[in-house]
């Protein structure tokens, strides 16, 4: 059977933007900004996103395409009768148990978007009614668990759909509609009384605050944002024909993917600043914070329902391509049908979500190294699977993959002008400087 590939170089775009956007853009890059001192973070960010992110993201799609496999084959393919297939195994199983705990907070999301087509967010609702409302609901049982498989039923039913006629056709109407519904609410946000102060937050970096623990922050938002180490972009660059340039196509999601982390920064950042709430609010802020300011604002009603769909779009964006990892793995190396292979992943993410949204409520008390389900998984996975993944794959494309062939994908035969220019420079960041600043993201979460 051939192999599908993305029909063009737009549908390359959305479905590499649609994994990098996510939650992590429009719930987790919000409240890190207001955490660790507005605009110093963003500064620190940038540069970590594409002067270090940036190569390894290219590392992954040129392991994907020069292979023209899944996650596990591309490494059996490129160092046959060596133990990098290992890497393979961890860049399948890592992104399994990230859509596991992924869709519990997308159930939340759909959980949310149904409240605020209610209008549950109006008529001046208490922050503390709020907070209440939300304990209330991740401790319950049946209504978590609803929503954890209605999102995993969304995502499974793209992904049965295929690359071209699934992933792309979904990222082609979703991914505009996305940026479009977050620019609406950034309009109404920054034109709130008070939103100015929140613009100065977010445009004008105070240098003194930048210290050890943003810089960690920053480098691994960086990398949770740009989906690294999880197996995602090498699936999707096996997807990517031989005559798109892959480093264009890298450096267009990176700016797509930090675009939208900017403009849904200005959609929240200006409304927390005039309603005089406070900024590190950390994780709660979507669902706490946000549902208050919604409940205060003319036009709240509106604007809630818009977000909570926005921040429904992005979590399928991004959990479509984690679950594509072990979809491709099971058709192309355990020859099952796509439709098979989307149930098998579906019944595994389900099972582990399904504790992780226990452990808020009846399995509360049931702890792994002292951590809830849902905190283990999400430890497990971003603070140690992602990046010993990321680490590894820039070692294999640096040091064990040739030179001529990381060459050869990346300058698409030597026929790309601009690509051999700035090849030398890229191997660099490869070969030395990515190594030690992944390392740097292992090593850190051991610290701060």
């Amino acid at each position: 059977m051939e192999r599908e590939n993305f029909g063009n170089r737009f549908g390359v775009l959305v479905a590499m933007a649609g994994s990098a956007v996510g939650l992590g853009n429009l719930w987790r890059f919000p409240y890190l900004v207001g955490s660790y001192g507005g605009a110093a973070f963003i500064f620190v960010y940038i540069i970590f996103a594409f002067i270090l992110c940036l190569p390894i993201l290219i590392s992954e799609a040129i392991v994907g395409r020069r292979s023209r496999s899944n996650a596990y084959g591309a490494f059996k393919k490129l160092a046959p009768g060596t133990k990098w297939k290992w890497l393979g195994a961890v860049s399948v199983f890592t992104p399994i148990i990230v859509v596991s705990y992924y869709s519990v907070i997308g159930g939340w999301s759909l959980e949310y978007f149904f409240k605020a087509c209610t209008f549950s967010f109006t008529g001046g609702t208490t922050q503390s009614e709020l907070g209440s409302m939300f304990d209330n609901f991740i401790t319950s049982v049946w209504a978590p668990l609803f929503g954890h498989t209605l999102f995993l039923l969304l995502t499974g039913i793209v992904i049965i759909a295929g690359v071209k006629s699934g992933i792309e056709k979904f990222g082609k109407i979703m991914m505009p509609l996305l940026f479009v519904l977050v620019i609406i609410m950034a309009i109404r946000s920054m034109t709130l009384p008070g939103a100015t102060e929140g613009l100065v937050y977010l445009f004008k970096p105070d240098f003194s605050k930048i210290d050890a623990s943003v810089c960690s922050a920053a480098l691994g938002q960086a990398f949770f944002s740009l989906s690294l180490g999880v197996g995602t972009m090498l699936t999707y660059g096996s997807y990517i024909k031989k005559s798109e340039n892959l480093a264009a196509s890298s450096t267009y999601t990176a700016v797509a993917d930090f675009l939208f982390a900017m403009i849904a920064s200005c959609a929240i950042m200006p409304a927390v600043f005039a309603f005089g709430l406070n900024p590190q609010e950390g994780p709660g802020l979507v669902f706490q914070t946000l549902p208050f300011i919604f409940s205060n604002m003319t036009m709240g009603g509106i604007i809630a329902i818009i977000f909570f769909l926005a921040l429904i779009v992005a979590a399928i964006t991004s959990s479509i391509s984690l679950y594509e990892v072990g979809v491709a793995y099971l058709v192309e190396e355990r020859k099952m049908s796509r439709k098979w292979s989307s149930a098998v992943v579906f019944v595994v993410a389900w099972v582990m979500g399904a504790l992780c949204s226990l452990s808020f409520g009846p399995l509360s008390d049931v702890h792994i190294l002292g951590q809830t389900i849902f905190n283990f998984f999400d430890k497990l996975s971003a603070n140690f699977l992602m990046p010993l993944g990321g680490l590894l794959l820039v070692l294999f494309v640096g040091w064990k993959m040739t030179k001529a062939d990381v060459f050869d994908e990346f300058t698409n035969g030597g026929t790309l002008s601009a690509n051999r220019r700035i090849f030398n420079f890229v191997w660099f960041l490869i070969r030395y400087v990515c190594p030690i600043a992944v390392l740097v993201v292992f090593l850190s979460a051991f610290i701060f």
